[in-house]
């Protein structure tokens, strides 16, 4: 098995078992705080900003101007859709510029 399989099925294992965990955990209370889910929900977005911002830091003029029109997008839309438009953003602008 080459190095890249084993890696993506580690991670794939580790991101079961995270998820898995955290069932078990949450399924042993019986209602979940308000915060606690709002805090829950905003781990996907903080997760995603950490994975970007460096990139966004050390890359050109369209991936500084991608990032402002995928957060405008994030204000009103889902996740999946602010992620896809600033995908398109970038790709549109990268082909136009140098």
């Amino acid at each position: 098995m080459s190095d890249i399989v084993f890696l993506i099925a580690l991670c794939a294992l580790v991101t079961y078992l995270t998820r898995i965990g955290g069932h078990l955990v949450l399924s042993r209370f019986g209602a979940i705080n308000h915060r606690v889910e709002a805090a829950l929900n905003a781990v996907p977005v903080s997760v995603l900003t950490a994975l970007v911002a460096p990139s966004v830091a050390t890359q050109g003029l369209a991936e500084a101007l991608a990032i402002p029109v995928t957060a405008l997008i994030g204000l009103r839309k889902s996740l999946v859709v602010s992620v896809s438009g600033g995908m398109i953003c970038l790709l549109a602008l990268r082909a136009i510029g140098p």
